[in-house]
């Protein structure tokens, strides 16, 4: 089995990088996830079909492979099951109440409200025959469920109407029995990379996002690092201090989205775990030379941090394009192999082929392409991705 064993929540694509950090670490890994067909489960050296709810199943893993540590990645929905676990078996992880905290977004809304940190005002619809009308709301808004990921069940609500077609879509993403409806903030996006380790709280890198037009408020872009001041990246450090100090985080990473206008900078949400969309496991490590999944395996394993961890190796910049094609079906593909020949490009994947339906992009899971990029300088980096998009629009032909 080797030295040391790692219990892998999540088996999934969004896991890949993680399971493949592990592997060259020399662990024995083990992946549990509900899903008997996951499509990394053969990259893993033992693979369970564990509910995501079973505590009992879980901790029976962990004594079965004498478990050293816990992780995961780009997923929010097994943290308080692996609190739980970490709690009964004395892993190293966060606390239960930071995992309840960081999974329900309006508990964690009234938080920071607690601890004076600066948020978009919520309320909660109980139910999908709930009078909308008595609503003490001013538009836009936001629909959002309490407990998923990945934009959702996000939408954005312009006025009553289209709030009112809008709550039964939202429901359709969470288990819970009620949805946020929150302000809408107006203002850029960004996600802070950090790491909170022996009580300190250490940004690695902030990530510039580009979204989807409304109602659906979709990534299709990531640029690291962001442009902003001193100054502004000086209150954003001081920002993810205080939500750690609030939630909790210890032993952990964190990526925080936040936008920031005029009246300065509002914290969307956060959660205690590495962000997804490549953005910690290839952006980061390309843009800074620090691999956060590397720090978070010695965390998990219970072993220290080298000094200067969160000190860059090297400073260039890095992106990565979703590819966003005109609704219909593809009636042909002609050469896209000068994607491969751009300036910078690192990773190039198109999911589709002629006869497929290019969908309306409503949330990550249904994002059909991408490309990521690494160069010395934003504008480099900016026009590689207008290249590929050039490239993109002109040899896919849709219907």
């Amino acid at each position: 089995m080797g030295n040391k064993s790692i219990l892998i929540f999540g088996v999934g694509p969004l896991q890949k990088s993680l399971i493949d950090r592990c592997k060259a670490r020399g662990l024995f890994t083990i992946g549990i996830d509900p899903d008997k067909n996951s499509v990394c489960k053969n990259l893993v050296d033992a693979f369970e079909v564990v509910d995501g709810q079973d505590f009992e199943g879980t901790t029976k893993v962990v004594n079965k492979y004498k478990v050293n540590g816990i992780i995961t990645a780009g997923t929010d929905k097994p943290l308080v099951m692996m609190a739980r676990v970490a709690q009964a078996m004395q892993l190293p992880f966060f606390s239960v109440d930071t995992a309840k905290f960081s999974t329900d977004k309006f508990l964690m809304k009234q938080r920071f409200k607690e601890c004076r940190i600066p948020c978009a005002n919520g309320i909660l619809i109980e139910n999908q025959k709930e009078d909308l009308y008595n609503l003490k709301i001013e538009y836009p808004v936001i629909l959002k469920p309490r407990d998923n990921s990945g934009s959702r069940g996000v939408i954005y609500c312009n006025g009553f109407y289209v709030l009112q077609q809008a709550v039964s879509e939202t429901f359709q993403y969470t288990k819970k029995n009620s949805i946020l409806i929150e302000e809408f903030i107006k203002g850029k996006e960004y996600s802070v990379e950090a790491i909170h380790y022996n009580g300190e709280s250490h940004i690695i890198q902030i990530t510039e996002k580009i979204t989807s037009k409304p109602p659906y408020n979709v990534e299709l872009g990531h640029l690291q690092p962001a442009e902003l001041s001193i100054n502004c990246k000086s209150k954003i450090e001081e920002l993810v201090r205080n939500i750690a100090h609030a939630l909790g985080f210890e032993n952990c990473p964190s990526h925080t989205e936040i936008k920031i206008n005029s009246k300065g900078i509002t914290v969307i949400e956060t959660s205690p775990r590495l962000g997804g969309d490549f953005i910690t496991s290839t952006l980061v490590p390309l843009s800074t030379g620090i691999n956060m999944e590397d720090l978070l395996i010695d965390i998990s394993l219970g072993e220290k941090l080298p000094s200067g961890y969160y000190l860059p190796k090297f400073n260039k910049c890095s992106g990565i394009m979703y590819f966003k094609l005109p609704e219909g079906k593809i009636a042909n593909i002609l050469n896209l192999d000068g994607i491969n020949i751009i300036d910078g490009i690192r990773t190039f994947s198109f999911d589709l082929t002629i006869g497929d339906t290019i969908n309306r992009i409503t949330n990550s899971s249904n994002r059909y392409g991408y490309a990521i990029f690494q160069s010395n300088s934003r504008d480099e980096l900016i026009e590689s991705m207008e290249n590929c998009n050039i490239i993109l629009q002109n040899n896919i032909r849709v219907v």
